[in-house]
């Protein structure tokens, strides 16, 4: 049900328009100046807002200005009885959605009503699908591990349970968790994310409850935070065992009682989340070290999913390879490349430290550097140490310096290790330029320049 904020200093015109708003479906609340409107939208969310100009204290276009620096997005519905074109542009500048004059015609304010509602729903609408365009929601693999993991997460997704996602780094624990969400029943609502370990402990809190203007230093306007943004959806705190104590204390009474208090406030502000976290570390060891509150952990891990290592995935290596291939092939509008069957092992022997996010690096790597349409065994020679089986080591790598006197300056050994490179994309182009600078993704120009600082003749130039 769509909820309406109505801000008029005049009794009559908040309880006539309330009426017909409530009579129209709509959950309707009332005040009678910019300061309480100010002070409302703070403690919920409104999906329109009707705005007097002429109001007592700060008047509406001032406290419209404060509701766009307080980042309340939503659609904004003018109404005045001595409006003018100057004070109209005005408003539309500022971010109104509409503007409409007293005495107020029912008819026109519900229809505006309507269309500002509509507007907010195509604009949610649409930030959803440019996230799922984004970020496409594929969680690639047939083992029986990560069948085990998919059968879970649809169990989990329709509940409102808390989800503690654990995980190596790269397995794609955020993966996991965008798939809760899409699954769920607030899949229409926002899914917001915070990177736990990315922000410094003096601005965490902020980040997380907001802050009123003047909290500290830096604070210029008032800041909703992803609490509330997320109010109606899913938040996702990433790499949660890195939060600080303090932080952790205060995100447990919101967890417990849906309420948070923005930085310099002295008022709740009520909230309708869905908790999802993640963490690499071994939560239970960070609690005996007195690291993480065991009672948070409790609230966190209702719903436990550990995603695995690659190196448990067996042939998900292949099917994910496969998968990395077609998506950057359609990126840089290459020719879809094949792993060698010799390749194809190479890669299933690898240990992975990185995961599914160092496969994908790997992958771009090959598809930008490899020339030909087959990635061989010999195209995979960086990753030569890493292996628990041996693989033999490509013509086009440098060799080993077996004693002392054979170790050459790195400088030395990269220009030979690119000389022989060129070579070798150059012979597979039959030395033509244009195709050969196109398959390495450079310019031809530069391709001329590299040959010519490492001392390869152009066909031209023998000519």
């Amino acid at each position: 049900m769509s909820t309406i904020l109505i801000c008029d200093d005049e009794a009559g015109v908040r309880s006539s328009l309330a009426g017909v708003l409530r009579d129209e479906g709509y959950t309707v609340d009332t005040v009678d100046s910019g300061e309480a409107c100010l002070d409302q939208v703070t403690r919920q969310a409104y999906d329109v807002i009707l705005l007097d100009i002429w109001l007592p204290g700060i008047d509406g276009l001032a406290t419209l200005e404060r509701l766009r620096e307080r980042r309340v997005d939503g659609p904004v519905i003018m109404i005045s009885g001595h409006g003018t074109v100057e004070i109209a542009v005005r408003a539309t500048r500022l971010g109104a959605f509409d503007f409409i004059e007293k005495p107020l015609s029912i008819d026109k304010t519900v229809l505006a009503v309507r269309n500002a509602i509509r507007q907010r729903r195509l604009e949610v609408e649409n930030r959803a699908l440019r996230a799922r365009v984004d970020r496409p929601l594929v969680i690639v693999g047939d083992s029986p591990i990560m069948t085990s993991l998919r059968e879970q997460i649809a169990m989990a997704a329709p509940t409102n349970g808390r989800v503690l996602i654990s995980g190596e780094n790269g397995t794609g624990k955020e993966l996991v968790a965008r798939q809760v969400h899409a699954m769920s029943h607030r899949k229409q609502g926002p899914f917001i994310e915070v990177n736990c370990a990315a922000i410094p402990e003096e601005l965490i809190e902020s980040e997380l409850f907001g802050h009123l203007k003047g909290a500290f230093t830096g604070a210029v306007a008032d800041r909703r935070g992803k609490f509330e943004l997320a109010s109606g959806g899913t938040l996702f705190l990433d790499e949660v065992g890195d939060m600080s104590l303090k932080t952790q204390a205060k995100v447990l009474r919101a967890l417990q009682e849906q309420v948070i208090e923005p930085v310099g406030g002295h008022s709740s502000v009520r909230v309708d989340v869905r908790i999802l976290a993640a963490t690499n570390k071994d939560l239970s060891e960070e609690i005996k070290a007195g690291r993480f509150r065991e009672d948070l952990f409790f609230r966190l891990n209702v719903i436990p999913l550990a995603v695995p290592p690659l190196r448990e995935r067996g042939n998900d290596v292949i099917r994910l390879a496969e998968h990395f291939i077609s998506e950057f092939a359609g990126e840089y509008g290459r020719r879809v490349k094949h792993l060698a069957p010799e390749a194809q092992r190479a890669m299933r022997a690898y240990h992975w430290p990185g995961n599914v996010r160092e496969l994908r690096n790997v992958i771009e790597r090959l598809m930008i550097m490899v020339p030909s349409d087959t990635i061989a065994v010999d195209d995979l020679w960086f990753l030569e140490g890493q292996f628990e089986a041996p693989v033999r080591t490509p013509s086009a790598a440098p060799a080993r310096p077996t004693t002392p006197d054979a170790v050459v300056p790195l400088y030395e050994a990269r220009d030979t290790w690119e000389r022989e490179y060129l070579l070798k994309a150059l012979a597979a182009f039959d030395g033509n330029m244009s195709r050969t600078a196109d398959a390495l993704g450079v310019e031809r120009s530069n391709l001329y320049r590299k040959m010519r600082g490492l001392g390869i003749q152009t066909k031209r130039e023998d000519e």
